[in-house]
């Protein structure tokens, strides 16, 4: 018996990863949506992903989803243990997936500040597009399902502004109905680029996002033309899976409110005077109460 006993306190020691008590596992995966892992922001997710390997003492890798559903499922499946998102797949993936935000972004670091908009933009020349109420009957690229400020807060835009014609969410999905057709760009830098090269009438963007475009140069300011914008939504954030214990949840939180790498958060949050502060679901309930109402029509 006490070889057997010996035999198991081995094995225990050997295989950390799983089984045998509440050990950390070896391997931290972080998801990441099309938006924040372009090309350019590479070495900044990764300096993150090194800091945070010390911190922890595990290795850290990343991954690159196709969009924020795969995200989801990724966390839902084991997958994936944390995840940077936008408000509406926070609570998506705490709905479907049980995940937990954690932290959130917010310029300044100041709790007050961890908002952002949705902004509707045309072209700049489209001197027949200028407010909202201009654009039915023209061609509109949402970016993704889930994205909030891409899809969500636009579509509750634009049914608000045409009240009176009763519209719902599947109105201005399908072609013909509203817009002439609809589509996804997958991104919002892809949108962008599809509407300053004509190929779509009107895309929705974040604010943020738009900026840090215009900043890296990858778009003109005199290219584009703001018709609208939104009231402010919760930032987007960080979530962990609901399978990681709280000593490592812990851990994590306090790395990420400390962490100052402003490449990081000009690369990779796309606001470089951005910090990250505790977050709870509580932050993302006008999000869930939006997203019920819509499906609900």
């Amino acid at each position: 018996m006490k070889k057997l006993g010996l035999l198991l306190m081995i094995f225990c020691l050997s295989f950390s990863l799983t089984g045998c008590g509440n050990k950390e596992e070896k391997v931290l995966t972080i998801a990441y949506a099309p938006n924040e892992s372009t090309e350019q922001s590479t070495d900044a997710r990764n300096g993150l992903a090194k800091d945070l390997e010390e911190t922890l003492g595990v290795e850290v890798k990343e991954i690159q989803a196709t969009d924020y559903n795969a995200i989801v499922e990724a966390l839902r499946t084991g997958k994936a243990d944390m995840a940077y998102m936008g408000a509406l797949a926070v609570a998506l993936a705490n709905e479907r997936a049980q995940a937990e935000p954690i932290v959130m972004k917010a310029v300044d670091g100041d709790k007050e500040k961890a908002i952002y908009h949705s902004l509707l933009v045309t072209k700049s020349n489209r001197s027949d597009i200028n407010t909202i109420k201009d654009i039915k009957g023209k061609t509109m690229a949402f970016v993704d399902p889930e994205s909030t400020s891409g899809n969500l807060v636009p579509t509750s835009e634009i049914i608000n502004a045409f009240s009176n014609e009763k519209l719902t969410s599947n109105t201005l999905h399908t072609n013909g109905k509203f817009f002439e057709a609809v589509s996804y760009s997958g991104k919002h830098q892809a949108g962008l680029q599809a509407v300053i090269k004509g190929d779509v009438d009107v895309v929705p963007i974040s604010d943020q996002i738009l900026a840090s475009e215009i900043s890296n140069g990858n778009v003109k300011e005199s290219d584009i033309k703001i018709i609208h914008q939104s009231d402010p939504i919760p930032a987007e954030g960080f979530v962990v899976s609901k399978n990681m214990d709280k000593k490592m949840k812990q851990q994590i939180q306090d790395f990420l409110i400390d962490y100052n790498n402003k490449d990081y958060f000009k690369m990779v949050i796309k606001e470089e005077n951005a910090r990250f502060v505790q977050a709870t679901i509580e932050d993302y309930q006008s999000v869930i109460k939006l997203n019920k109402t819509l499906n609900e029509e």
